[in-house]
């Protein structure tokens, strides 16, 4: 079993910065997708970005894509997001994800573990 720990969510002001980091745990991490998804109050959880563990291309929602980096540090079994030019829009929990395989999937229901999210609040 793989357990997510998300950190790093908080309050922010528009056009500022913030990193989210994912804590793997539980088993090792060989051939997976580890994935950032966010959930807005009323709207569905959607795919933010995506990043085959142990490497990989990445791979990136269109809203967030120039704006938001996804990248991993293996030896310390993290994943991070890092967020920047942030916009209100972006405001929403946060949540780290994993998927075996190495098939790219961009729905909710295709990961098998899921971490607790970590909520951003953009401020305008």
């Amino acid at each position: 079993q793989v357990q997510l720990v998300e950190s790093g969510g908080g309050l922010v002001q528009a056009g500022g910065s913030l990193r989210l980091s994912c804590v793997a745990s539980g088993r090792t991490l060989s051939n997976y997708i580890m994935s950032w998804f966010r959930e807005a109050p009323g709207k569905e959880r959607e795919f933010v970005a995506a990043i085959p563990w142990p490497v990989g291309n990445t791979y990136y929602a269109d809203s967030v894509k120039g704006r938001f980096t996804i990248s991993e540090d293996n030896a310390k079994n993290s994943l991070y997001l890092q967020m920047s030019s942030v916009k209100p829009e972006d405001t929403g929990v946060y949540y780290c994800a994993a998927r075996s395989g190495r098939i790219l999937a961009v729905t909710a229901p295709l990961y098998d573990h899921w971490g607790q999210g970590t909520q951003v609040t953009v401020s305008s």
